[in-house]
């Protein structure tokens, strides 16, 4: 009987986990290109995904444990507008730069909070949003003003 028990207790386990996991969305990364951050006389370079669908703007990095630290994902909202951001289902701490046309960072919000539903905005409209490991933003010493190179502002090759 202990046995049996247990066989049962197993496969509830089991069919309780292969349910959790069907139930993840999959969120994997896809194709990057290079995006560089001019601050301070100094240029930081990174790997960014574009998301300039709104699937791919709904779902962000949602679902995703972790991101290299040379990685982010930029979010094109043109022409410029108000933009709410959140971290609902984002499992790491993120930074979000906000972006004119040209890729000047107009105001940042640093370390947002993973799972949180609270909207981030910056209160004035932007054109884009790159969103980058948490805590960067301050490691690098990156501010307004700050210059994003990327080929969506077409001031970089590639």
């Amino acid at each position: 009987m202990k046995k049996l028990l247990s066989a049962l207790a197993f496969a509830g386990l089991m069919a309780f986990s292969a349910c959790a996991s069907a139930q993840t969305p999959k969120n994997p990364q896809g194709p990057t290109d290079p995006l560089q951050i001019v601050s301070a006389g100094k240029t930081h370079a990174f790997k960014v995904e574009l998301a300039d669908t709104p699937q791919e703007s709904e779902m962000g990095l949602m679902y995703r444990a972790s991101m290299p630290k040379d990685h982010g994902m930029i979010f094109e909202f043109r022409p410029a507008r108000d933009v709410s951001m959140w971290m609902k289902n984002c499992l790491f701490p993120q930074d979000m730069l906000f972006l004119d046309d040209d890729g000047t960072v107009l105001g940042i919000a640093e370390n947002a909070r993973p799972g949180s539903e609270r909207l981030i905005t910056p209160g004035f409209p932007i054109a884009s949003v790159l969103e980058l490991n948490g805590g960067i933003a301050k490691e690098l010493g990156i501010k307004p003003g700050d210059k994003v190179k990327h080929k969506l502002f077409k001031n970089i090759s590639g």
